[in-house]
């Protein structure tokens, strides 16, 4: 007998490889999705270090803010 009460039905979480904004600090893991960066080239928002772009396998997520310019 399974016992499944309380159980919804999940869906499968959707990932992609996805552009992100590492912190070049070795002190910190700070990272940014690039569509939700606050500038062009950012820089870390916990400690003010230059970021560098790179990719990560990530859940996919919509930026709806009507501050976000679609491509």
């Amino acid at each position: 007998m399974d016992m499944a009460f309380g159980r919804k039905n999940q869906e499968e979480i959707k990932t992609e490889e996805t552009k992100i904004w590492e912190c070049t600090s070795n002190e910190c893991n700070c990272w940014v999705r690039d569509n939700f960066k606050s500038e062009e080239i950012p820089s870390c928002p916990i400690c003010h270090s230059e970021m560098q772009m790179t990719t990560k396998e990530l859940q996919v997520v919509e930026n709806n803010s009507m501050f976000h310019e679609k491509k």
